[in-house]
């Protein structure tokens, strides 16, 4: 018998060492991450247990009479653990159905974790979901690299670290995150008349509680931060979160040297390494500048999928 429960502040330890032994769970998904903008959004996320054991997760928000998997997240889906089967996750979504149409809530949006994150197969969602008459809504194109038989820079990526060394550009880790959120607020402003999702605030308080997995890359040119990568760290994937090169940064090509350092030295051991979207936030078009430069530097393209659910 499947029971769901509400999530209260005193499920936090519970939840987050659910996380830790999950077999699609990374730390964006623990409470510390998504209640760094509890402000924005009203939680309205989901315990699953059986025989009062805990077997699932669902971070979630409430939207009116929506619910989405998670409303402040690029991921959110049914968060699993090792014994979760194609059964089971059919018995979950029908009791999470059930108890939100007691809760009278008609639809939900189901942002799923990407499978790259995955420590082992998790796919059982997508039996549940189409069982379910889920409809795909969204299709985000994400570029990735698989690091074991990674692509070779194009050549215009190998003459910009070409340039970044000959012109004295350095690549090191740094903590400084105000100059760039700056930095990339700048380059968000003047080049697709946009802001950044955080302020740099809100990096420095998470990069604090999550020391391990958020890091911070640049390039320097006499101390003067010219470009930079924020990265997010988790045991599979290197993600950038981030990526800014200022107009300095350009003509020096200090970004294909941050990318050349990350890519071909400090995460060649991850089994991924992660560009991110290369779609507009609500919109459905293709960036395909910004694709075109992740590509250049070996990434191909794999799908982060959001589905609606009528309850």
């Amino acid at each position: 018998m499947i029971e769901i429960r509400k999530y209260e502040s005193k499920d936090a330890q519970a939840w987050n060492a659910f996380v830790d032994v999950s077999k699609n769970g990374t730390f964006m998904l623990k409470r510390e991450y998504m209640e760094y903008h509890s402000d924005r959004f009203k939680d309205y996320s989901l315990l699953f247990f059986n025989d009062d054991k805990l077997i699932a997760l669902l971070p979630a928000s409430i939207h009116g009479t929506e619910l989405r998997s998670h409303g402040g997240l690029t991921y959110g889906g049914m968060v699993v653990g090792s014994n979760m089967t194609v059964q089971m996750e059919l018995q979950l979504f029908d009791a999470m159905k059930e108890y939100l149409r007691e809760h009278n809530i008609t639809k939900v949006i189901y942002k799923r974790v990407p499978s790259i994150y995955y420590s082992y197969p998790s796919d059982e969602d997508l039996c549940a979901l189409f069982k379910n008459d889920a409809k795909l809504i969204r299709r985000d194109v994400s570029c990735t690299i698989y690091q074991p038989e990674k692509y070779a820079f194009t050549e215009r990526r190998r003459r910009g670290v070409k340039k970044a060394i000959k012109t004295g550009i350095v690549v090191r880790e740094s903590d400084d995150f105000e100059t760039y959120m700056n930095l990339v607020a700048d380059v968000l402003r003047i080049h697709h008349d946009a802001k950044p999702v955080h302020i740099p605030e809100e990096v420095e308080l998470l990069a604090g509680k999550f020391p391990e997995n958020i890091k911070l890359y640049a390039a320097f040119k006499d101390d003067v931060m010219l470009a930079g990568v924020l990265l997010y760290i988790t045991p599979k994937v290197a993600h950038t979160q981030y990526i800014a090169n200022s107009e300095e940064g350009r003509q020096r090509g200090a970004l294909d040297a941050v990318m050349d350092y990350l890519i071909n030295e400090r995460y060649a051991d991850k089994e991924y390494f992660d560009f991110g979207t290369s779609m507009g936030e609500g919109e459905s078009y293709l960036n395909e500048g910004l694709i075109t430069q992740k590509q250049e530097f070996g990434g191909r393209a794999i799908v982060y999928d959001s589905y609606e659910i009528k309850i």
